[in-house]
């Protein structure tokens, strides 16, 4: 096998096996949550205790929060257009108290 060829099925395989790994991690996760939501004695659903005791969970749901951050903007964008003039100035009021916290 040439080189190259070598090479190109080398870094697929290693891609495949990042993706395979991937999807144990994330079958693990979802395993354990599924777990803990399903056993009997919770009666409350705890996020936090999940995302404190499931390996990998808070990383995870971090970075897909930011990942969605861009559609929660364009929505926001999107539903600004239907507020009043009123409404509009008192959102703007808000953003700029937090921003002087």
């Amino acid at each position: 096998m040439p080189r190259k060829a070598a090479e190109n099925h080398q870094a697929k395989e290693t891609q495949d096996d990042k993706e395979r790994n991937e999807i144990e991690r994330l079958n693990d996760m979802l395993a354990a949550v599924l777990n803990y939501i399903s056993d009997d004695e919770i009666e409350v659903i705890d996020i936090e205790y999940l995302l404190n005791n499931t390996d990998g969970l808070r990383e995870w749901w971090d970075q897909y929060r930011e990942r969605n951050r861009k559609n929660i903007e364009e929505e926001i964008v999107q539903s600004l257009s239907g507020l009043s003039i009123e409404a509009l100035e008192e959102l703007r009021e808000k953003i700029r108290g937090k921003e002087k916290e």
